[in-house]
């Protein structure tokens, strides 16, 4: 489910913000972060690796369960591809269910739509 996205909160044009750092710093092709029920923030990159392969959005989620995070508020990835994964969204969903929003946003930071992880 697709909607267009208004202007963001400062909450979630800070998450895009991260995410937008996260993929320049590292040059990598994606760039995530994540806010959690309490409000923290998780940011990661692409992980490619030979032996581990894992999207920014799926490693943003992953480091906030590592982190003891009980639920999402929020997700945003950076990326060239025009919507988030089904896999990602999955990810979101597990640990902040369906109707978690997941921004999407290009690499200068326009956000493209908002996704619900369900």
């Amino acid at each position: 489910m697709t909607t267009e996205t208004p202007a963001l909160d400062p909450e979630d044009r800070k998450i895009v913000t991260l995410a937008r750092s996260a993929r320049a710093r590292n040059g990598v092709p994606e760039g995530a972060a994540v806010r959690d029920e309490t409000g923290r923030t998780y940011v990661a990159g692409t992980v490619a690796l030979d032996s581990l392969k894992l999207s920014a959005l799926r490693t943003a989620v992953a480091m906030a369960v590592a982190s003891g995070a009980k639920s999402l508020e929020a997700a945003a990835v950076v990326t060239e591809a025009e919507s988030a994964s089904d896999e990602d969204r999955a990810a979101v969903r597990d640990l902040g269910g369906p109707a978690t929003p997941v921004l999407v946003a290009a690499p200068d930071g326009t956000v493209r739509a908002t996704v619900s992880a369900g």
